[in-house]
């Protein structure tokens, strides 16, 4: 999957039901529903899934609990922007997907 294709599930209702959790949370991220997309990767521990909890802690202005999901995703960076984080995140997980 590349990244236009996941866009492009965006116009729909709900996300796919064969899609990974951290897309599908990304996915109701980008819906404006952070609480959905927060609670799908609360308790998930692989590092995309931390990493994806990172980026939400730093969108809801959390810095402090980013950091801390960012060092146990083991990544030390996040994206100049919120969206180019999301991009950054949605592109490394629909390669991986590929």
């Amino acid at each position: 999957m590349q990244i236009e294709e996941f866009r492009a599930l965006l116009g729909l209702e709900a996300p796919p039901g064969n899609l990974p959790v951290t897309l599908a949370a990304l996915w109701w991220d980008a819906k404006g529903d952070w609480a959905r997309a927060h609670h799908m990767v609360d308790s998930l521990e692989t590092q995309e899934g931390m990493a994806v909890h990172a980026y939400l802690h730093r969108k809801e202005g959390a810095e402090s609990n980013a950091d801390y999901w960012y060092r146990r995703a083991g990544k030390r960076f996040h994206r100049n922007t919120l969206d180019a984080e999301w991009e950054a995140l949605v592109e490394g997980l629909t390669a991986e997907k590929s």
